[in-house]
């Protein structure tokens, strides 16, 4: 076994025995298998596409497999060998149309020629002979660039997987995940070619986002900001978790009537402040903190839970019972349920006592999208020539259990009363609830969205910027950035495609990227690693003393 694809990776290297986050060996093996047979589909398809044919039947495929390889997704084993034989009808659909063509494979690699074994036993061990995908490149610095490049196209697979669900979709953009998959097989690409097409993943990644932001703003209208209640309520529960809104649209309609509210967590809190999901009354409110006490949330929550995406600790066995997971989600002991059928999820939960009490713990906002921000952009401009708002921190990404993240809680506490604090995905879950206070009606603390949303704070900074007549480098901006797994590598290589600089990243930078790969992005984008403490970042950001 070897996994270095998240930040909690052993001993900041990778992890060789088990997983940190309890993955075995023979899931991670399958895992680096379905990458392997992404290879050989990849060859196939840029053959096909080469004489004009594409498939959207197989490009929805090769997102959903590649979304399954995603650090916490799917455990499941049985899963993952269904995603590993499924390839053979798609790879024959693809080949077919080349070799009617007269095409074939730029290059050769062992992956064309794999067959999959009869048993689950024989597919790990042809798993395990395979290994993981950068042993395509001896080269140290081409091995992290490789890597780099497909857990950024990992993370562009699953704002694609989402989009799709909404019925948008772009071949253009699955076109260059078969172009990096199949660049594994091509032994002539150097560090150059690899830097090349780390940037441009993060551009597609970029175009991926957009995708998944007109799917979900066309689908339940622009964020507006609400407020979301952080206690709870008598009556039955469903807890939500993860990124498909798709999947609470259809849990909502479901649910109406029946009694069961509906609580969100993690990366669906955002949901609320979309008008067509915080239309339904019993859409009520948001429960537990992301990741740092997950388990312990969970085991305590009297309802349902249902997870769309991945989750960053498996459910133990005392209450997975009470768990289920839809589409590319999968863990042993749990119920998997087809994507929009939750009808065993509402019977569990009308078995369950729910909440038999009323607790006000207070409430955040959500909802500041750019529309919302945008709206009042001629005050928040006015604000800044009045010398009102000094500064703006972006401060979001993955959070995770790993120590070290309370850095992210002190930065935002830590920042001055005349700066505004912009902040997405579920990093915000160490300073959400926190009370910063307004500059002239606009609130200090800013909740854009989920991960994806980094399109709609882009876009924000980009209209700032223009509005002021300078590049976004110049505005008085600055990213703080905390990673956990692919996705936010997409989201950092589409800011640095952007030509986006000073980002700072933590809580510890990647361990795929080597000294040399590392140099590379200080050089060309200023990226660094956060500082010890928030003070001293706050201070070297603003000019000022430590505190």
């Amino acid at each position: 076994m070897f996994c270095n694809q998240c930040e909690q990776t052993a001993k900041g290297t990778g992890c060789t025995t088990v997983g940190v986050c309890g993955k075995q060996p023979d899931t991670s093996a399958l895992q680096d298998l379905i990458v392997d047979r992404m290879v050989a589909l990849s060859l196939w398809a840029q053959a096909a596409r080469s004489a004009g044919f594409v498939s959207d039947v197989v490009d929805t495929f090769a997102d959903r497999a590649v979304f399954h390889t995603v650090t916490n997704v799917d455990f499941d084993n049985d899963m993952l060998a269904a995603v590993v034989r499924e390839f053979d009808t798609h790879i024959a659909t693809v080949k077919t149309a080349a070799e009617a063509a007269g095409k074939a494979p730029a290059n050769t690699d062992s992956s064309l020629t794999f067959v999959p074994a009869a048993t689950l036993d024989e597919l790990v061990a042809q798993a395990e002979a395979i290994g993981h995908f950068s042993k395509h490149s001896a080269n140290e610095d081409v091995a992290s660039l490789m890597q780099v490049t497909i857990y950024g196209v990992k993370g562009l697979c699953a704002y694609a997987d989402h989009a799709r669900l909404l019925g948008q979709a772009d071949p253009s953009v699955e076109a260059f995940v078969y172009d990096a998959f199949a660049a594994l097989a091509d032994p002539t690409l150097g560090v150059e070619e690899w830097v090349a097409l780390a940037l441009k993943t993060g551009g597609v990644n970029l175009r991926a986002m957009e995708l998944l932001d007109a799917a979900n703003t066309g689908t339940f209208g622009h964020p507006v900001p609400t407020e979301v209640p952080l206690g709870h309520r008598p009556n039955k529960a469903i807890l939500i978790t993860g990124h498909d809104l798709h999947d609470l649209k259809d849990l909502l309609e479901q649910t109406e009537g029946k009694g069961i509210d509906i609580y969100t967590h993690g990366e669906m809190l955002p949901a609320h402040g979309y008008p067509e999901l915080k239309k339904y009354s019993h859409f009520y409110g948001n429960y537990g903190t992301a990741w740092q006490n997950q388990r312990k949330e969970f085991s305590k929550f009297p309802g349902a839970i249902l997870f769309t995406t991945n989750c960053i600790q498996a459910p133990r066995d005392e209450y997975a019972a009470n768990v289920f997971t839809t589409g590319n989600v999968g863990w042993a002991g749990t119920t998997h349920v087809p994507n929009g059928e939750f009808a065993p999820v509402i019977a569990r939960a009308l078995e369950l006592p729910g909440f038999t009490d009323e607790y006000d713990n207070d409430s955040v906002m959500v909802g500041f999208g750019r529309n919302a921000v945008l709206s009042v952009a001629p005050a928040v401009i006015d604000a800044v020539k009045k010398g009102d708002i000094k500064h703006f921190f972006l401060v979001g990404g993955c959070d995770g259990a790993k120590p070290g993240r309370s850095y992210f809680t002190e930065f935002v506490e830590q920042t001055p009363a005349d700066t505004i604090v912009l902040t997405l995905a579920c990093g915000k879950f160490r300073f959400f609830d926190q009370k910063l206070g307004d500059i002239g009606g606009i609130p200090r603390l800013l909740d854009v969205g989920q991960c994806n949303d980094a399109y709609s704070a882009v876009q924000i900074a980009v209209a700032l910027a223009d509005a002021f007549e300078i590049g976004v480098n110049d505005l008085p901006l600055s990213m703080i950035l905390s990673w956990y797994e692919q996705k936010a590598v997409a989201v950092l290589l589409t800011l640095l495609h952007l030509g986006i600089t000073d980002i700072r990243l933590g809580p510890t930078l990647p361990s795929f990227v080597t000294p040399n790969v590392l140099q590379v992005l200080v050089d060309a984008f200023g990226i660094k690693q956060i500082a010890e403490t928030a003070a001293e970042d706050l201070a070297a950001i603003l000019g000022t003393e430590v505190a």
